[in-house]
């Protein structure tokens, strides 16, 4: 092991954000391996961890973040740093959370102007072609996605006024899911669960057998190319988009043309908002204030679904992060990520430079080989 490392953990500012960075249990992993955390006052509360639940781990609490980015080598977070944050960031501390830089060139700017080290957890990779720290948030924006969209197809919350099981003599649900990854198997089984109509569309032949024999007739799948799109929204009560293009600008599927052949109180779910929204007419809402209209078609893109259930979201998300981030204390990012190519693709920002060449082409920024980084 290197010298060792004080990781911080500050208190979640964006609005309607619950969840938090180290579990408990994990803080008393990396204090277990020579490490001193600190987690700012209440930061765990809303995922139902108290400041005696920490310091019970042998966490040290601080009152404010400005004390957490102050004295802490690594910053260990959820969400991507607010503007606030930013300006706290310094040369040489290292970064460890969500980005999401694709559709945020105010975040990317500040980033590289900080001269912090930042490794996003989106982009972190597995030997199986998998996102292992996106997986478990996945997993619970697709089964949310089923769940909101049922509620916000009630006739009060400006939807159809369709039930997703039906009931007898009255037919159920249509419910059209683009993209069959993560988040679109999830949303799939628990739409086909609540007893909808289900189809799933995708571009990838082998994912659709897959779906196929693990899932039978739990719900329909079909290859997804624009034709098919347009012609099933149309007849949809419900569209989940579920297409994630890794670090990149998510595709835009549905027009704002092809809204007015959809039925009137359709609903459009789209998960992919914080990669910048897979509809036209997507704008990223919040826990608060989820849904909007546009011409007669219900949106509902809030950009952290997971954080609406911040405890099963906390504890998914700390049981994937907790090797990489003690491999990071551990050895240092550098040897680290020179150890793990998956967890060098996480690598976004180095020392003012872009690394993340699909950030670079969404956004117009010069980048750099992450590997090039290494020797920075």
């Amino acid at each position: 092991m290197t010298t060792p490392m004080t990781i911080g953990c500050p208190t979640e500012i964006k609005p309607q954000e619950f969840r938090v960075g180290l579990t408990p249990n994990a803080a008393g992993e990396a204090i277990a391996h020579g490490h001193t955390v600190l987690i700012q006052s209440g930061a765990g509360m809303g995922s139902g961890f108290s400041n005696d639940d920490y310091l019970a781990a042998g966490a040290q609490i601080v009152e404010t973040a400005q004390e957490v980015f102050a004295k802490a080598d690594m910053i260990v977070k959820v969400k991507e740093p607010q503007a606030v944050e930013r300006k706290m960031l310094r040369e040489g501390q290292l970064l460890f959370t969500y980005l999401h830089l694709a559709p945020d060139p105010d975040q990317t700017h500040d980033l590289l102007a900080s001269g912090c080290t930042a490794i996003a957890y989106e982009t972190v990779t597995d030997g199986r072609g998998g996102l292992p720290l996106l997986a478990p948030m996945s997993e619970v924006a697709g089964r949310l996605a089923a769940q909101v969209g049922a509620w916000t197809l009630q006739k009060a919350n400006g939807g159809r006024g369709v039930l997703m099981g039906g009931v007898p003599g009255v037919g159920p649900a249509k419910v059209i899911v683009i993209g069959g990854g993560v988040v679109g198997t999830h949303a799939a089984k628990i739409a086909a669960g609540m007893g909808a109509d289900v189809t799933v569309l995708d571009r990838s032949l082998p994912r659709l057998r897959y779906l196929d024999d693990v899932f039978g007739g739990t719900f329909k799948s079909q290859y997804s190319t624009a034709g098919a799109t347009a012609e099933l929204i149309q007849d949809a009560d419900m569209v989940i988009g579920a297409v994630l293009i890794p670090g990149a600008a998510a595709p835009k599927l549905v027009s704002r043309e092809q809204l007015s052949t959809m039925k009137p109180g359709a609903v459009l779910v789209d998960v992919a908002i914080d990669q910048g929204g897979c509809f036209e007419t997507s704008k990223a809402t919040t826990h608060a204030d989820p849904i909007y209209d546009v011409d007669g078609i219900m949106h509902y893109c809030v950009a952290n679904m997971p954080g609406a259930v911040a405890r099963t979201s906390t504890i998914a998300l700390g049981n994937a992060t907790l090797p990489f981030m003690l491999s990071l204390a551990d050895k240092g990012w550098k040897r680290a990520c020179t150890d793990d190519a998956h967890l060098l693709n996480g690598l976004n920002v180095h020392a003012g430079k872009l690394t993340y060449a699909a950030v670079g082409d969404a956004l117009g920024i010069d980048s750099i080989p992450p590997e090039a980084a290494l020797n920075i």
